[in-house]
């Protein structure tokens, strides 16, 4: 095996135990509302979570694979850079959410 051999996921390593490799959706700095609210990026707000898109995943992960999309607080992440590309590295634990997949168009909504 070369030290440019790539793993069946696409990545130049291989992931283990619990460990959760994501690439972080969007920027920090400014952002907008659902209203469309410029809020920038000095505004301080309560401890905010972070979405990322998962693309791998350590061998003992139970509840996430690559593709998914996580919830996490970004004050617990380790960064990490892999062919100029920015990752954060997590432990599944420090995932707080996966998101559900899409309803049906036609579907009338989820119940409890």
């Amino acid at each position: 095996m070369t030290a440019e051999a790539k793993t069946d996921n696409g990545l130049p390593i291989r992931l283990l135990h619990d460990r959760v490799l994501v690439q972080l959706e969007g920027v920090d700095g400014e952002r907008r509302s659902a209203a469309g609210i410029v809020i920038p990026a000095t505004a301080t707000v309560g401890r905010r979570l972070s979405w990322a898109t998962v693309a791998g995943v350590g061998p003992h992960v139970r509840s996430i694979v690559a593709g998914d999309r996580v919830l996490f607080d970004p004050e617990e992440r380790s960064e990490v850079e892999l062919h100029g590309s920015q990752y954060v590295l997590l432990r599944e634990r420090d995932v707080h959410a996966v998101a559900a997949r899409r309803v049906e168009p036609d579907a009338t909504g989820l119940y409890l």
